[in-house]
């Protein structure tokens, strides 16, 4: 591609286009764009959006999302909000806020505009197929919308992840942009650490937004349409959901048939055998390659790295204290810590609600 990227300083206004036509040939707009901040169009919008599967759902429906499952979905498009930590509510929020910053970046490196896109828009033979694309790239001699522009932004610690290629689930957004805009091709782009750009352009493959549609559609009507909620799944993000989900009632008891209790309690010690016997097997393997380091750092194979076996763990400070009680007093530190012990004794209430809700099995069978 022989296009010169432009030079113009970087103003969010030089990223601000006037709405085009919603430039997507298989999809109508149903919710013109608006401001999020306020909070009737920020309602307006949630509605619509709980009406349908999005971009950012499909991953999430797929098991392939760190933060959210198909039990979050479930939860979100039937109107129960799920409160996030307060770490990945900022760091959305500064997403969002410098989206104008990296599709900048994108059209400097490039070439290409990327523009501001008009609203939410819904695929014409499937409507419960719904797209928010954060931009649309434009073809830079006609000014036609060609493409969906999907931006991120990303830790230092993901840079590994956006070298080769796009990770899962923003790979998954961009082909579910693609088959809600009937669009040949879309573009991913990561601002990763905050000072490393990457981009890369998705083709098309109709064999996995076939996929995508079939699995996404068919979850959508038995847990959306039909209201079932989804199965159990290995998730640690559900893990946390379901320690958060419910108001818990006190002494509340729940009945449950005794066949059904000693098949979940049998799968459940079978697991943790396997588990035990699987990490002592590793813990035997570590010990004899820590046995080959005896007082080395580093295990190489020529020029390469086998492994390592560093002193740069968890400090032993209960250990560090006993050994040298004098040097220790000279870097002790005043800190404020929360009273946990009278906010339990003067609002049990409070303290009871914020508590993590523990599973515990009884060893003794049913």
């Amino acid at each position: 591609m022989s296009i010169q990227a432009t030079e113009q300083p970087w103003t969010p206004a030089a990223v601000t286009a006037p709405d085009h036509a919603h430039g997507a040939p298989a999809a109508r707009l149903i919710l013109p764009a608006g401001d999020l901040d306020d909070p009737d169009y920020r309602r307006q919008w949630e509605t619509v959006r709980r009406d349908g599967v999005g971009g950012s759902d499909v991953a999430a429906i797929l098991g392939l999302d760190k933060y959210r499952g198909p039990r979050h979905i479930f939860e979100v498009k039937h109107g129960r909000p799920i409160e996030s930590s307060a770490a990945l509510s900022e760091y959305a929020e500064i997403g969002h806020d410098i989206e104008d910053f990296i599709a900048y970046l994108f059209t400097k490196r490039t070439g290409i505009p990327a523009v501001q896109t008009p609203g939410m828009l819904a695929n014409i033979e499937r409507p419960w197929m719904r797209s928010n694309v954060d931009r649309y790239a434009l073809d830079p001699e006609t000014g036609a919308v060609v493409a969906p522009v999907e931006l991120k932004n990303r830790s230092a610690y993901q840079l590994d992840d956006w070298e080769d290629g796009v990770p899962d689930a923003p790979a998954l957004q961009v082909h579910w942009n693609m088959a809600v805009g009937g669009w040949p091709y879309g573009w991913a782009v990561a601002l990763v650490g905050g000072n490393t750009l990457k981009f890369h352009r998705i083709e098309r493959d109709d064999e996995l937004i076939e996929t995508l549609i079939d699995v996404c559609g068919r979850w959508y009507q038995r847990h959306i349409v039909e209201g079932f909620p989804p199965s159990a799944d290995g998730l640690e993000a559900t893990k946390q959901l379901l320690g958060r989900l419910w108001e818990v009632k006190a002494g509340e008891v729940v009945d449950v048939p005794l066949d059904k209790a000693r098949k979940l309690r049998k799968r459940r010690a079978s697991l943790v055998e396997q588990i035990k016997a699987l990490e002592d097997e590793r813990t035997t393997v570590e010990n004899e390659m820590r046995l080959i380091n005896e007082a080395a750092e580093v295990v190489q194979v020529g020029n390469k790295v086998a492994w390592s076996n560093k002193q740069n763990g968890t400090f032993a400070e209960k250990r560090f204290r006993e050994k040298h009680p004098d040097v220790a007093a000279q870097f002790v530190k005043t800190v404020e810590v929360l009273d946990v012990d009278r906010l339990k004794a003067e609002r049990p209430d409070l303290y009871t609600k914020f508590r993590a809700r523990i599973l515990r099995v009884p060893s003794k069978e049913l």
